[in-house]
């Protein structure tokens, strides 16, 4: 049995499935991933003057939010993504009942975009901002055409940052929680484009102990080991496959 053979049976025979997605599970939609040969980690560091890490940090957006809006909205967001077979097939699971949730580590929000109802945004997402000094809430369009590069809040003129949680941030607890529940409860965990390198939210893997964990990336992760499936595509050509496999994808 090939490995799209025996992910086709899994996810058949399962009715609580759980995917976790990262950055591959956008790319299909042209948004870069961070690792790759061409991911924004290897973007040169003296067009900016500091690495993406760096400028993705709290410090550093408190020291210099000019700089980081500058990285930031070039690098970061693309408000013309659309969600991508991989989005689709997903929502499509959900909508089904197979699929009771997804744990992204991505911010672009095309989950959502594409029809998926419980999504867990480990890291934020770029859709919500808020005011550092009266705490209001904008959304992406309000950043984007903000005729200052710093956007400020219409209220107070206090700075406005994204809600994801740069470097040197914690995750928030509850969503972290209600993750660890749905990971430990799946019958199936589907790892979409994720290297699975970046902790604490790679560590969500360990809670699942069941023997039906399917990794679909390009690359070899720290967590292969532990899957009893691992399929080196695209996220969304991938599932695309295995949907019209099972009859669920016109």
């Amino acid at each position: 049995m090939s490995p799209l053979e025996k992910a086709v049976e899994f996810i058949k025979s399962s009715n609580n499935i759980v995917a976790f997605t990262g950055a591959g599970a956008s790319t299909e939609s042209n948004i870069p991933d961070f690792r790759s040969d061409q991911g924004l980690y290897s973007k040169e560091k003296e067009e900016y003057g500091y690495p993406p890490e760096v400028m993705l940090s709290h410090s550093f957006f408190m020291r210099h939010p000019d700089k980081f809006y500058t990285f930031y909205k070039k690098e970061i967001v693309h408000r013309d993504a659309e969600p991508n077979p991989c989005h689709l097939a997903l929502a499509k699971l959900e909508e089904i009942g197979k699929l009771k949730a997804i744990i992204t580590q991505n911010i672009d929000g095309l989950h959502q975009r594409a029809g998926s109802r419980n999504v867990m945004e480990l890291h934020g997402t770029i859709h919500k901002n808020y005011c550092l000094s009266c705490g209001k809430f904008f959304d992406l369009n309000y950043i984007l055409d903000s005729k200052e590069l710093v956007p400020k809040c219409d209220e107070c003129n206090g700075i406005i940052r994204p809600d994801i949680v740069l470097y040197e941030e914690p995750l928030d607890s509850d969503v972290l929680n209600d993750s660890v529940t749905y990971i430990s409860e799946a019958d199936c965990l589907i790892v979409i484009g994720t290297s699975l390198v970046v902790y604490p939210a790679a560590a969500l893997i360990d809670y699942y102990k069941q023997e039906k964990m399917i990794i679909i990336n390009k690359t070899p992760t720290p967590y292969d080991w532990k899957a009893s499936v691992i399929i080196r595509d695209n996220a969304g050509v991938t599932l695309k496959k295995i949907l019209k496999e099972l009859g669920i994808w016109e």
